[in-house]
């Protein structure tokens, strides 16, 4: 079993940044894949980044690429989202997300273990 907390969701004006984090503890994920999500009112939840556990790959949505940056501090089992030029279409509740395996995937359905989500609101 895998835990996975998220922090540092928050308010903040069009333009600026958030760095969200994720602690996952429990069994060892060294063969994994860890992903960011998202899911805002009314909307299906979306794929916004992920990276292999070794950190050798990752692979981001359109929508954030050049915007978003995904990271891992592997001795602290920590994965972090680095969020800049936010939009207010960023506004939505952000999951952290594991699966046990190396292969990266944008499908949350083959994501085993999940947080409890973040909020994280852009305002214009």
């Amino acid at each position: 079993q895998v835990q996975l907390v998220e922090s540092g969701g928050g308010i903040v004006q069009a333009g600026g940044s958030l760095r969200l984090s994720c602690a996952a503890s429990g069994r060892t994920v060294s063969r994994s894949t860890m992903g960011w999500f998202r899911q805002a009112p009314g909307k299906e939840r979306e794929f916004v980044a992920a990276i292999r556990w070794s950190g050798d790959s990752t692979n981001y949505a359109d929508s954030v690429k050049g915007r978003f940056t995904i990271s891992g501090d592997y001795a602290k089992n920590t994965v972090t989202l680095q969020m800049n030029s936010l939009k207010p279409e960023d506004t939505a509740v952000y999951y952290c997300a594991a699966r046990p395996s190396p292969v990266l995937t944008t499908e949350s359905a083959l994501y085993k273990y999940w947080g409890q989500g973040t909020q994280v609101t852009v305002s214009s």
